[in-house]
C-alpha cells in the first residue's frame, strides 16, 4: 500500500456500539428516504430550456444558467403542492369552512409579538401614513400582513426561487413525481385529479419562471442568487414573481421594483390590496375578502384582521 494512502476499516473493525449507531443511522435514512437513490437524479432540462428559448429568451444564456452546478432539480416543490391539492380535496368543503370561519393563529397575538408590531409601526409611521393617504389601506393592515409574511421583514425565506420554479415546472406529467409520493396517495380515484392539477401546478411555474429571469435580468441580478419561499415568493412582501410586475410600486424611485426594499415592499402591500378592491369604509367581512386574495386562507384573514386590531387599541 502506497504510504499516502489510508486505510478503510472493515464493519468488522469498528467498535460493537458504534456498529450499533452506524446501522441504526442506516436504518434511520432508508425510512425516511426509501427512494434515496432519486434523491440525486439529474433533471433533463432540455424540455424546459427549449421552451423558453421558444418564448424568446436567449437560448445560450438559458442553457449556460440550467448547466451551473447550482442548478437541481428538488422534487418537493411539487410533491408538496400535491399533497395539499389532496388535503383539500379530502376535506368536506362545508364543513372545513364553518371549521375555518373564526380560526385564528394565536402565536401572533401573544403580548410581544403584537409589540414588536407596534414598535415597527410607530418607526415606519412616516411611509405607513403616507400609504394611507395614497391607498386608504390602514398602517396596522399594512403591519399586519408583513409580520405574518416575513416576521416584519425578517425572514423572506433562504430557498434558490429558480430551484423552486424551474422544478415544478419540469414536473408537466405526474410520473415525474410519482417515484418521491407514498404509493397510497395515488389511487385510481384521484388519478385524473392529480394528473390534470400537476400540469396546472406545472404550467403556473413556468410563468412564475419567465417573470424570475425578467425580474432578475432588469435587476442586473443573478437569477440562481435570488432566496425565497418553499414555493417561489420572494421579497418583504412575499410576492409571486409575476405579482412583482402586476402590483409592485417603486415607491423609493431608483428606477427598479425591489421586493426587497421597505419602501417598495410597502407600498407594494397597499397597492396589491387597493387593486383587489380596498377602500375606504369597508366592513369586516369586505376587509376579510380583500385580505383573502393576498394568501387564500380564511385563518391567515382571520389573523391579519385580530393583529391589526391589536395594534389599533395599543397605538
Amino acid at each position: 500500500m502506497p504510504p499516502c494512502a489510508k486505510r478503510v476499516p472493515s464493519i468488522k473493525t469498528i467498535p460493537c456500539g458504534r456498529r450499533f449507531l452506524l446501522a441504526l443511522g442506516i436504518a434511520v435514512f432508508l425510512l425516511v428516504f426509501p427512494n434515496g437513490a432519486h434523491r440525486t437524479f439529474a433533471a433533463d432540462w432540455s424540455p424546459l430550456t427549449e421552451r423558453l428559448a421558444a418564448d424568446g429568451f436567449n437560448r445560450q444564456e438559458v442553457e449556460a444558467l440550467f448547466a451551473r452546478p447550482e442548478v437541481v432539480f428538488e422534487p418537493d416543490a411539487m410533491t408538496g403542492k400535491i399533497k395539499e391539492l389532496l388535503r383539500g380535496r379530502s376535506a368536506e368543503p362545508a364543513s372545513l369552512a364553518a371549521t375555518l370561519r373564526n380560526v385564528v393563529r394565536q402565536s401572533y397575538l401573544s403580548r410581544w409579538v403584537i409589540a414588536r408590531a407596534q414598535a415597527y409601526a410607530l418607526a415606519n409611521r412616516s411611509i405607513l401614513e403616507e400609504i394611507r393617504r395614497r391607498y386608504s389601506v390602514p398602517k396596522e393592515i399594512v403591519v399586519s400582513i408583513l409580520l405574518i409574511e416575513t416576521r416584519l421583514g425578517q425572514a423572506t425565506g433562504n430557498r434558490c426561487v429558480f430551484n423552486r420554479l424551474a422544478s415544478m415546472a419540469y414536473c408537466t406529467d405526474l410520473e415525474s413525481i410519482r417515484p418521491y409520493l407514498d404509493a397510497a396517495l395515488l389511487t385510481e380515484e384521484n388519478d385524473a385529479f392529480l394528473r390534470r392539477r400537476c400540469r396546472e401546478k406545472a404550467d403556473w411555474a413556468y410563468d412564475e419562471l419567465k417573470a424570475l429571469l425578467l425580474f432578475a435580468d432588469r435587476g442586473s441580478t443573478d437569477p440562481l442568487g435570488i432566496r425565497g419561499s418553499m414555493y417561489g415568493a420572494i421579497g418583504l412582501c412575499q410576492f409571486m414573481p409575476s405579482n412583482v410586475f402586476s402590483y409592485g410600486v417603486d415607491a423609493d424611485r431608483d428606477g427598479r421594483i425591489d421586493p426587497f426594499s421597505k419602501p417598495d415592499a410597502l407600498h407594494s402591500i397597499a397597492n396589491y390590496l387597493k387593486e383587489h378592491g380596498w377602500r375606504k369604509g369597508l366592513n369586516r367581512e369586505e376587509q376579510h375578502r380583500v385580505i383573502f386574495a393576498y394568501n387564500h386562507s380564511t385563518v391567515y384573514a382571520n389573523t391579519v384582521l385580530a393583529i391589526a386590531e391589536k395594534i389599533r387599541k395599543r397605538i
